[in-house]
């Protein structure tokens, strides 16, 4: 965060990319802090130091606030935080149309990327279990699917719990032999895969696209029964392949990634408005920005620094006229 003066590194981030105030505007407008989430994924804390080295180099204060991907919504309704740069559709639709609804936040535009998350594995799996990617397949290889914490079933590593808590209702509903286990971090759940993948041993996950693992172990989505559009498998028991029961179906398979404001946002800091709805990121983007960190091993800011020095065209497109020399 910075107050009034910019750091010497981004003070050459402002010069590299021209990115000083004009000196007669009013940047920022309101000396209170900008305030990201940061939630616990690579993508989405790089594009979000990102966004806060671009805005901190036009003069804004800027702090990041580790949030889950639930509770992030009430606080950027009621103002504790101001930015989210990746709202994902299958997880996130839902709470933030709510806050959308209700006038407690904007959508300020979606990104060229479109994403996915569910049930994946990579491709040699399928040596093991060859009726994938279908997801009848996993009762028929269950044994073969299973660790020894779960057997019969087979096992599928998930991510934190609040990230998808439909996934008990699809295994009851779709009557999967299958047991959940939730990985404690995003990091413990890409090491179980590494070494898996290492000693080619079976396993099904929790994986999301875009992201670095596609691009570095090749593999497929459990193709579920498709959700609807109106997304009834949700709310209606009579759609779909189970009668009786919501959540017979998989994910979104190509869906939104958004960014979300404050609703008092652009009042407040109208040239940062400007800006945010300015970023836009490809799937490709993101994938890179996310190997930086997970592939490279450079830590959350490094990877921000490093993806701007890299693409310092792009970030000056993005840039309004509010914010140039």
């Amino acid at each position: 965060m910075l107050d009034n003066a910019l750091s010497p590194r981004l003070l050459s981030l402002t010069l590299c990319l021209g990115l000083a105030a004009p000196a007669d505007a009013a940047i920022p407008e309101s000396p209170a802090p900008i305030i990201i989430i940061d939630n616990n994924w690579s993508s989405q804390r790089v594009i979000s130091r990102i966004a806060s080295q671009l805005l901190e180099s036009a003069g804004y204060a800027t702090e990041l606030l580790e949030m889950d991907t639930q509770s992030q919504f009430e606080a950027i309704g009621e103002g504790d935080a101001h930015l989210q740069m990746e709202i994902w559709e299958a997880s996130m639709h839902a709470s933030f149309t709510k806050q959308i609804d209700a006038g407690l936040m904007v959508d300020a535009g979606s990104h060229d990327a479109t994403t996915r998350e569910d049930w994946w594995y990579p491709d040699y799996v399928e040596e093991i279990c060859p009726g994938l990617p279908d997801y009848k397949a996993l009762n028929s290889c269950s044994a073969r699917l299973a660790t020894a914490e779960t057997a019969p079933n087979a096992r599928y590593l998930a991510g934190p719990a609040e990230w998808h808590p439909e996934d008990p209702e699809r295994i009851k509903a779709l009557g999967l032999n299958v047991t959940i286990v939730n990985a404690d971090s995003i990091d413990s759940l890409f090491a179980s895969l590494t070494a898996a993948v290492a000693e080619r041993q079976p396993i099904v996950l929790f994986n999301w696209a875009p992201s670095w693992v596609g691009a570095t172990y090749p593999g497929k989505f459990i193709e579920f029964p498709r959700r609807d559009a109106e997304n009834r498998c949700a709310s209606d028991p009579e759609w779909g392949v189970n009668p009786l029961m919501t959540n017979d179906c998989g994910g979104v398979v190509s869906s939104y990634l958004k960014k979300g404001l404050w609703a008092g946002f652009e009042d407040t800091y109208p040239c940062a408005y400007q800006l945010i709805a300015n970023m836009n990121f490809s799937s490709s983007m993101l994938e890179k920005t996310a190997a930086l960190v997970d592939v490279d091993g450079l830590s959350h800011d490094e990877a921000a620094a490093r993806w701007l020095k890299n693409n310092d065209s792009v970030a000056a497109q993005w840039l309004p006229s509010c914010a140039r020399r």
